[in-house]
């Protein structure tokens, strides 16, 4: 049976949340032992397992609850947006920012993976399917509207949201580009890939008016 992480976290759950999010995103899932974690929390090895049944379960924690995050940013940051480059620009944006200041829980969640259980795993990508289809639906409004010129939606779909997953993998604090900058840039890379201001809607923008020689 799945184990349900729904409760707020107790203070040392809390702990044990934070310490093992770090030390997987140092040392890797298989690479980190209970005793890491403790260790980084405060506590004995015997305490984890007071509020964890496994080191998986931590894992699936961490994974719901960044997920969870993720698609509520990305729902809040279209809300009241007009016109579907906007919209696609606004998800994109707050896609990367969270990839790019919480950077360690972005790697945990996104390349560990393969390291949950699948019942946890099937949670968590109904999770991600959820959040991929927000960024689906903007296209699929540009294209509907004229907005955008992009031949295959799901291909497009899934070159925005790896370019924006995957910033959380080679950001470096110590780089001079800042998570902003970050951000726009992948919010304008999003719209070419859309072929935003390429689509029936421009070309008619563009076509000169008709003239009648009467």
């Amino acid at each position: 049976m799945a184990e349900t992480v729904d409760a707020p976290p107790s203070d040392a759950q809390r702990r044990l949340l934070v310490a093992a999010r770090d030390a997987f995103g140092a040392k890797g899932f298989h690479g980190t032992t209970t005793r890491d974690i403790a260790a980084a929390a405060g506590m004995s090895p015997a305490a984890v397992y007071v509020h964890h049944r496994t080191k998986e379960s931590l894992l699936f924690a961490i994974s719901l609850e960044g997920h969870r995050a993720t698609l509520q940013g990305l729902q809040d940051a279209q809300r009241g947006v007009a016109g579907p480059s906007a919209r696609l620009a606004a998800l994109v944006r707050r896609l990367v920012l969270g990839h790019v200041t919480d950077h360690t829980m972005a790697r945990v969640v996104n390349y560990e993976l393969p390291s949950l259980l699948p019942e946890h795993r099937a949670t968590i990508d109904a999770l991600r399917r959820d959040i991929q289809q927000l960024i689906r639906a903007a296209l699929v409004a540009g294209v509907e509207s004229g907005d955008f010129d992009c031949a295959d939606v799901g291909m497009t779909t899934n070159a925005i949201m790896g370019m924006s997953i995957d910033v959380a993998r080679w950001y470096d604090e110590r780089d001079a580009w800042s998570p902003e900058r970050i951000a726009d840039h992948n919010a304008r890379m999003a719209l070419r890939m859309a072929g935003a201001g390429l689509g029936s809607a421009a070309a008619e923008a563009d076509r000169p008016p008709h003239s009648s020689d009467g």
